[in-house]
Order: structure tokens, then sequence, then C-alpha cells
């Protein structure tokens, strides 16, 4: 069951009063057209906020990124009641506004890496030594409800995925004396038994073969943002995240060629699908690992996603909230809307606003995931009726034809991420469209850089 709340939010005031929503693509000082908008590859540190677009906060850990403060719809109301014509549809705040730029000027360029330059840089934790015989831990009130293989990578950020995946496969790591799943969910109090793990050998820089070089240049170009502890990609669409079933290339994989003089190779954060394109999270240290994985433990980083949709959601902009389990099969696994209680259901939460539409066959969406679970924004955009365009999984809409000149690929892209910097200060990087999605735009006559309003969506 989903619950489409439509009240307006009203924008708090300094004092916490509520007060008129801000003007369309105004900054909060300047009060020039097109203020807020995101710069690709931008990091910032030292103060909060401090040269991010149109005065945008930085996520909960530094100041809440929040628009209109709390509001009814993040305390349950509404929950199973269908939109009714004389709802009042959700407003975050300032709406969109058309750019001045000329047509055909304004379009993203590929983000430049930046650095992080903090005041001061404490000192980094030691890293946590690898078992060289069997141990048991006790899963802690912080890992409680974490996934096995993510318990295991926030504990050894160290490991490769494929080793994880093996001692799991193998049983050789037990929760409560019993075998466990990778995806299983751990409870506190609950003794998870170790066994003895170790690093895969180190590639020295100046040894890298051929093809290894060849997977170097390829990260390098890919690379949005990077400096001595964090490196954000621009993940091609069609280019897996992991491992699995017939996948020979993916990012865990030539991330191999970037191990440090001491072994350490740089560890994933965070996943997206892999048709999807755009930013990509990764730890160059296990001191970063386990603060950025803090972070979306937490939910202080922030996601910020672009698609285009068939036909266009009514109203323009609002809340999905549902519950979501998968349903495996020997071919595939989906995700579909479940019931509270139902076995394996997790709670989902997404906000999303129109952004400029092309009639009423397409929309141009800005999504923003509170929760991060698997398909979450593919399945939350084809339950309310809008499934994204090009997903293979979730667009079943009868009768619908693909406009001429559009690849029918899945046009989904990671935008934005914004998250406390491991050592001070934030990043804030976006990506570009990727190919596929650009000449989309580019056909339906979408402007690249107008004003998201997703920008004053709530953090819950």
């Amino acid at each position: 069951m989903s619950r489409r709340v439509k009240k307006p939010l009203a924008k708090r005031g300094p004092e916490g009063t509520r007060g008129k929503p801000a003007r369309a693509g105004l900054g909060a000082k300047t009060g020039k057209p097109g203020a807020g908008k995101p710069a690709a590859g931008k990091a910032v540190a030292g103060k909060p906020g401090a040269g991010k677009p149109g005065g945008a906060k930085p996520p909960r850990d530094a100041k809440p990124l929040r628009a209109g403060g709390p509001s009814k719809t993040s305390r349950g109301e509404g929950v199973g009641r269908p939109p009714r014509s004389g709802d009042k549809p959700i407003r975050f705040g300032a709406g969109p506004a058309r750019s001045s730029r000329p047509a055909g000027e304004g379009r993203p360029r590929a983000a430049q890496p930046a650095s992080v330059e903090p005041r001061e840089r404490p000192e980094a934790k030691p890293d946590a030594p690898l078992p060289t015989k069997v141990e048991t831990v006790t899963v802690t009130a912080d890992e409680n409800g974490m996934r096995v293989d993510r318990f295991l990578e926030a504990r050894f950020p160290g490991l490769s995925f494929s080793h994880i995946q093996r001692i799991v496969r193998k049983g050789e790591l037990r929760v409560n004396g019993k075998r466990a799943d990778s995806k299983d969910r751990l409870e506190e109090g609950q003794s998870v038994r170790i066994p003895p793990l170790k690093l895969d050998t180190p590639k020295l820089p100046g040894h890298l073969s051929e093809a290894e070089q060849k997977t170097l240049q390829t990260l390098k170009a890919m690379t949005l943002f990077e400096d001595a502890d964090v490196l954000v990609l621009n993940k091609p669409a069609g280019l897996a995240v992991q491992g699995g079933s017939g996948t020979t290339r993916h990012i865990d994989q030539m991330l191999e060629v970037l191990r440090d003089a001491k072994g350490q190779k740089p560890r994933l954060v965070h996943r997206i699908d892999k048709e999807t394109a755009g930013c990509l999270l990764v730890a160059k240290t296990r001191f970063a690992a386990t603060a950025l994985t803090g972070s979306f433990r937490h939910r202080s980083a922030r996601k910020i996603y672009w698609a285009l949709v068939a036909g266009v959601p009514k109203p323009k902009q609002g809340r999905i909230s549902t519950y979501l389990a998968k349903d495996e099969s020997e071919e595939d696994s989906i995700m579909r809307v479940a019931k509270h209680g139902d076995d394996g259901a997790s709670h989902a939460v997404t906000y999303y606003a129109v952004v400029e539409t092309s009639g009423q066959k397409l929309a141009w969406v800005s999504l923003k995931p509170v929760t991060g679970r698997t398909h979450q924004l593919r399945a939350h955009m084809a339950h309310i009726g809008h499934a994204i365009v090009g997903d293979p999984k979730y667009f079943n809409i009868e009768n619908w034809q693909l406009p001429g000149g559009l690849q029918n690929r899945l046009h989904l892209l990671a935008r934005r991420i914004v998250i406390p910097h491991p050592r001070g200060g934030v990043i804030d990087v976006s990506a570009p469209l990727p190919p596929h999605m650009l000449q989309s735009w580019n056909l339906l006559g979408l402007e690249h850089d107008r004003f998201d309003p997703i920008e004053h969506a709530p953090e819950e």
C-alpha cells in the first residue's frame, strides 16, 4: 500500500516560524535566476554549506538539509488513502523556473575532479587486523539490521566482494551456529563465527599488465572527484558494480588496479544498478570506508536521481511510501509492493518532483530516496503508474510506444551525492547525463539546467 500525501509544506523561517515558499530559482540572498543549481564535481570543506549551490545545506551530520520543516507526511498520516481530486499537491518550496540561457546552451559538462582541503586532519584510527584464526564476535547495537556481507565489509573493509561471498557460500561464516546467507539481516547480540581472513596479493603500480593499464586509464576517465580518502566515479550504464552470474567485468574487479603500496584496495561504499549511470562512491582507505558507511547507515548521505518516466505524475510533487519484498525465481528476481508484516518486506520511502514535461507523454522526474532498498526507485515509479522509460523489469504499460529516436535503455541517472567528508567538510558531486539520456533530452527539448525542486524535499 502506498501513500502519496499532498499537503503543502510551508518553509520554516529563521526562528522556526512558517513562511511563504521561496520563489522559483532564486538564491537566498542574490535573487538571481538559476541560483541553487548543483555544480558537477564540487567539494566543500571547512564551513558547512560554503560554496554549495544556492546556499544548500550539508547533510544532517553538519546541518540538516530540510525545506518546509516537519510535516504530517513524515508522521504517517494518509496511509492507504488514494489521492482525492480536491487535495492540494505537496510543495517542496521553490518550483521549476526556466533558465535564461539561450537554447542549446547549458548542456552538462563532464565534471572535473576537485579536492577537499580540511582545516584540520585528525589522526586516522588504526585499521582492525584481519583474524588469522577462527573468531567469534557479537553484533552491536549499531550493527543491528545490517546484512551479513555489509557487516563484514564494515568490520574488515579490506576484504574483496568475491572473498566475502566465498566464505559465506562455503558456510565458513555462521550466525548463532547456523549457516547464513550474505543477504540475511543481523540482530543485536547475535554471535558471528568468522573464519581466518586474508587480503588478495597486492600488485605494485609499476607491474601492471597492458590490460590493467587500460583499466586504470578507464577509471581515471570515469573520475568525478578524488582525494587521499575518497573517490567518486561516474559509472556508465551497462557496467555492473559487483560480480555475479555471468558477469566478468565490474567496478569491484577494476578497483584491483588501484591497490596501494600496503595492499589496500579501494572499496565500494554503496551500489547502484548495472543499467543505472552516475555517481558511485568509493573509499580509498579503511578509515574512510568506516566513516562513509556510517554516514549511509545513519542516513547522513543525500542522493538525488534523475529519470524519464511515462506520463506525468499527479500531483507533480509527492511522497511514495510502501513496503517492498523480493520475489525470486530461477531466472530473475523482482521487487514487489508488499504489506507490512509480509516475509522479507522492508519499508521504503521516496520523494519525487516533476522537473519538466514533454506533453503528456513523458516527464523528467527528480527523485530523492530516503531509504535504500533494491530497485526502490524503479519499483516505486512503476507502482504509481509512471514507470521509468527503458526499464526491462518494471515497465509494463500496455499499448505504450517509445517515441521515435529514443533508445530503449533505462533512463535513470544517479545525478548527485552529498555526504560528510571523513576528515571534515562536505563532498558534493554531480554527474552529467549519460549519452543515451542526453540524446533523449535533446530530442524532447528538455532543458538540462532547469531548477530542481527536489532540492527542498524533506530528509525523512
